[in-house]
């Protein structure tokens, strides 16, 4: 068997323990302070209301292929959100609920609904020039109106350096939903 000694497992977990101590004053906080507050209201909001529109709005020929754009752009915004919020770029003041450390509105409603719009609506555009039209958008007018309503904080990080991670995130979804390797199963 290979395992860390004994030493290893146990500064791991009291580090672990650390963890499970700070998550459990964080949702404390969530509970008594955060919870039924205008800012956690505006997140449900922010979190059902794009699914709703998208719903009603999306092209139901291409839901899979569109959906498979926006569960691409939930997994890696949920992850660069875990990461960034790991190394203490920014921060989360308004959380829909404290088990995860990222803003679920903007990961896992806001991001994938507006890349499946972008993906829907004029698909003739070049995916270069809706990329960087995205990437703009999010990274200079969305995250500064966000920063300025107080839903997190950057300590570490600026908007400019979201546009690059932004314009991917979009190509790579545009790639996936335009793939020609989709083929119906067998």
């Amino acid at each position: 068997m290979i395992s860390p000694s004994d030493h290893i497992q146990e500064l791991i977990n009291e580090q672990y323990r650390t963890l499970d101590a700070t998550h459990s004053r964080l949702s404390g906080i969530w509970l008594k302070d955060i919870l039924f507050t205008f800012g956690w209201m505006t997140t449900l909001l922010l979190t059902v209301v794009p699914w709703i529109v998208w719903f009603i709005f999306r092209d139901k020929e291409s839901s899979t292929r569109l959906m498979l754009g926006g569960l691409w752009s939930m997994l890696i915004s949920s992850w660069l959100d875990y990461v960034g919020v790991t190394l203490g770029l920014w921060r989360y003041y308004n959380k829909l609920i404290p088990l995860i450390p990222d803003y679920l509105a903007w990961d896992f409603a806001l991001m994938p609904v507006t890349i499946m719009f972008f993906l829907q609506i004029k698909p003739q555009i070049s995916p270069l020039m809706k990329g960087v039209l995205f990437a703009g958008l999010t990274a200079f007018i969305a995250e500064p109106i966000f920063l300025w309503l107080g839903y997190f904080k950057y300590p570490g990080w600026n908007s400019v350096f979201s546009f690059p991670f932004f314009f991917i995130i979009y190509l790579i979804a545009h790639k996936l939903v335009h793939s020609s390797s989709h083929k119906p199963l067998l």
